[in-house]
């Protein structure tokens, strides 16, 4: 799939441009500005852009003015792979919510790479006796921002067969270990402790999400005696139970997405080194100025956060090029229009295809991404609008949308990334440590 996607993005956009000078495509725009631009030379068609492209965009922002919204808040930039179609506001950084996301996927890509899976280790500093450790359960977080409900149980399972059934000391928690989302490490520890133990289970929670797990899954029993405490400092002489490694980055980049998670965005943020570190990293990916990247923290609540459409788009093709080697695309990371039915593609009328990310505070809306032409190969677009009329903001823009797939028709790809659903609660992803039971009777 992604040998069709880049081995022929700049063959494909080419030849759709070839094909018009030679009459291969009948001409859709019949103007004298549009003959005109038809006749210059490839190589200066591409820096200049396309009128009808230009001409769906200004109806588009015109139509936004007659309903109240100003012209200078609201920023457009699309192109193909080898050239730009339309723009407006393009390198003005505006506030553009969670386009921020984005950003955090970039740079996540970049330092960890597609296949990373974060580590939480499960030790004791006590021994075993009769099913029950004699000491603290050691959870030593490292920055898993996808450890949920399916994770705690099957790490509960892996505890159970090692022969534990109950912890005599606390489960004490170091490092960043997170659960549900849930940042507090003492809340995630309490959130560990109740998936741990099927009996204290509540319906909303572990209940209904065993009842979706494989046919089968057991349900564990490791009960905790003592509490939960939080160590600012690593326990010495703990002997390691249990590697629980997360599902991919891939994987837990298109959840964040899909959602829109604004804690698992702050969390992999601040894994990373912070939101400083983040925002250089994924400007000096996509070869941008900080200018057009003002962002403040890692989810992009807050209109402080700005990124300009260029900058927008240039982050999307970036996510691109770098998955390509790894036959994964775009399409693996951001939600897909005809293939994810929830989350921020719910009540969207998207172009079939079309790989996005949106972004929404009270006066701010903003699409990103990436629609699968037949014409034009691979079109990159990004609007930002900020005023009032958020909900009317959304139907607008995806109105736009529609009507630039009408011009170039639409090619739909499918992503190679399995549904995630299906992954959550593997117990292949927890290791035990073999010998472990002798090691530990040993006390």
């Amino acid at each position: 799939m992604v040998q069709r996607l880049g081995a022929g993005i700049l063959a494909s956009g080419i030849a759709a441009l070839v094909l018009k000078l030679v009459g291969g495509q009948p001409a859709t725009v019949l103007t004298a500005q549009a003959l005109e631009w038809q006749n210059m030379p490839l190589f200066d068609r591409m820096a200049l852009p396309d009128p009808a492209t230009e001409t769906i965009m200004n109806q588009y922002l015109q139509g936004l003015s007659a309903q109240g919204a100003v012209a200078r808040h609201q920023g457009v930039w699309i192109q193909s792979d080898i050239a730009v179609l339309a723009k407006h506001k393009d390198q003005v950084p505006l506030p553009a919510a969670s386009l921020t996301k984005i950003a955090t996927t970039l740079a996540a890509l970049k330092k960890w790479g597609p296949d990373h899976q974060f580590e939480t280790l499960v030790s004791t500093t006590g021994p075993i006796q009769k099913g029950v450790l004699q000491g603290d359960l050691v959870i030593t977080g490292g920055g898993d921002p996808f450890f949920v409900w399916e994770e705690a149980i099957a790490l509960g399972n892996s505890l159970n067969q090692l022969g534990i059934r109950q912890v005599k000391g606390n489960v004490v928690i170091e490092g960043d270990f997170y659960m549900n989302y849930q940042e507090n490490p003492a809340l995630a520890g309490q959130e560990l402790r109740q998936g741990l133990n099927s009996k204290l289970w509540t319906p909303r929670g572990f209940v209904y999400r065993h009842a979706i797990m494989p046919k089968g899954t057991p349900k564990p029993q490791v009960a905790i005696a003592g509490g939960i405490k939080v160590s600012s400092f690593p326990i010495p002489k703990k002997i390691l139970l249990i590697r629980h490694r997360s599902l991919s980055l891939t994987h837990i980049l298109r959840e964040m997405n899909i959602h829109s998670n604004n804690n698992m965005s702050e969390m992999l943020t601040k894994t990373m080194g912070g939101t400083e570190q983040r925002n250089r990293l994924a400007a000096k990916s996509a070869n941008l100025s900080l200018d057009e990247l003002q962002l403040v923290n890692g989810s992009g609540l807050g209109v402080e956060n700005m990124i300009s459409p260029h900058a927008a788009c240039a982050m999307l093709m970036e996510v691109h090029r770098f998955l390509q080697p790894y036959k994964l695309s775009v399409m693996d990371v951001f939600p897909v229009s005809g293939r994810d039915k929830n989350g921020t593609m719910y009540g969207r009328h998207i172009p079939l295809g079309t790989a996005i990310k949106t972004g929404t505070l009270n006066t701010v809306s903003a699409l990103a991404g990436v629609i699968p032409t037949r014409d034009r190969g691979l079109v990159w677009f990004a609007i930002i609008n900020r005023g009032g009329d958020v909900s009317g903001f959304r139907k607008q823009q995806d109105i736009f949308l529609q009507r630039l797939v009408e011009q170039w028709g639409i090619q739909p790809i499918n992503a190679t990334t399995p549904p995630i659903q299906n992954l959550l609660g593997e117990s292949k992803r927890n290791e035990k440590i073999f010998g472990i039971r002798a090691q530990l009777k040993k006390g």
